[in-house]
């Protein structure tokens, strides 16, 4: 989440990090999902933060996942860090894969479910997208689970300055990273999820559409910013005669690694933090919005969410998962009754330890 204040401008939505806890071990705090062995998931955005995230944690469940970006060990993309690549990406999901195998007593020799494939691939490349697609047809002959946690646009962004006054280019830029690539990978990824039914597609984005009805204080990124619940809710139209789902779903304050790095923390003295940010009190790992796609990936009935806006904080509360920490922050819920609506309460408040799920599906 990019909130309107200077101390998160420099917040990568890409959502870029699995800052901390999208290593092997599974801190816990999930509760048991349907097993995913033998689906096959595309995280395309996985180089870092919310999109590696996800991809460690369908990865722990058992999918095979691809995972793309554009930054490797020889090249770095223009959002300028090489400190996190996609083959790093790949390695963890398959680590988490093992891991959990050996925890669960399935350990053995290497199985096609939990591994990690790196794919570098720019998705604003119609060719490169398709033969991306088409790899995946001619080694797996299926696809599950589409991710579109495409972006790194947060550098683009100019908040508090008029249309007439901001950076053309840059602003023309944020539609290609954030809406031209997503509908670009649906494009030619979609033929292939909808063979069987049951496929899913999560639309990455900032922001829930009830949040975003508010002014992000930037024309281009509100624009690119709503744009993904619209694809959602347009591609459940289409998807729901092939039995698939299409979902838009946000984290909440992310902290991601280039976050961390903003206020020169790490995910272990993130709370220093707050010193400087009150509000970074609500924020949350990557770990929640990755274990809120394992949960809609290996839920049965997740076709009741098809076509509207979630978040991460409100996946937990449904089905019983928490950060990292053990708690279930409502990034959201603070934002829009404390910050904007003048609630005299704090971040703790919205913090919880956790608590039973609503229902045993999540209804």
């Amino acid at each position: 989440m990019a909130h309107n204040e200077p101390a998160a401008q420099g917040e990568p939505a890409e959502p870029a990090g699995a800052a901390g806890r999208t290593d092997a071990a599974d801190p816990g705090g999930v509760l048991p999902a349907a097993d995913l062995t033998g689906r096959v998931a595309l995280v395309a955005g996985a180089t870092r933060g919310a999109g590696r995230a996800m991809a460690v944690e369908l990865g722990r469940a058992g999918a095979l996942v691809y995972v793309t970006g554009r930054t490797t060990r020889e090249r770095v993309s223009e959002v300028g860090r090489a400190t996190e690549t996609i083959e790093q990406t790949a390695e963890l999901v398959t680590a988490a894969g093992e891991a959990a195998r050996r925890a669960s007593g399935k350990g053995g020799g290497r199985r096609a479910g939990g591994t990690g494939v790196a794919v570098p691939t720019d998705h604003l490349a119609p060719e490169q997208v398709k033969a991306l697609v088409e790899r995946i047809d001619r080694e797996q002959g299926r696809l599950d689970v589409l991710v579109n946690s495409l972006w790194g646009g947060d550098r683009l962004i100019e908040f508090d300055t008029k249309v007439w006054d901001l950076d053309l280019a840059g602003g023309l830029r944020m539609f290609r990273l954030g809406v031209d690539s997503h509908v670009i990978t649906s494009h030619y990824a979609l033929p292939l999820l909808i063979r069987r039914p049951g496929g899913l597609v999560v639309e990455i984005t900032d922001g829930t559409a009830s949040f975003n009805r508010a002014y992000r204080d930037s024309l281009c990124f509100d624009i690119t910013k709503n744009v993904p619940h619209r694809i959602a809710f347009g591609l459940a139209a289409e998807l729901k005669e092939y039995g698939g789902t299409a979902v838009s779903l946000t984290p909440g304050f992310l902290r991601s690694e280039e976050m961390l790095d903003h206020f020169g923390v790490t995910e272990e003295t993130w709370r220093d933090a707050i010193a400087k940010e009150p509000h970074f009190a609500i924020a949350e790992s990557p770990a929640l919005i990755g274990r809120a796609v394992r949960a809609l990936a290996g839920d049965p009935n997740k076709a009741r969410w098809s076509g509207r806006s979630l978040s991460s904080g409100q996946l937990a509360k449904e089905y019983g998962f928490t950060d990292a920490d053990g708690t279930r922050p409502d990034c959201f819920g603070y934002f829009e009754e404390v910050v904007i609506g003048g609630r005299d309460a704090g971040p703790e408040d919205y913090r919880t330890p956790a608590a039973a799920p609503s229902s045993p599906g999540g209804a």
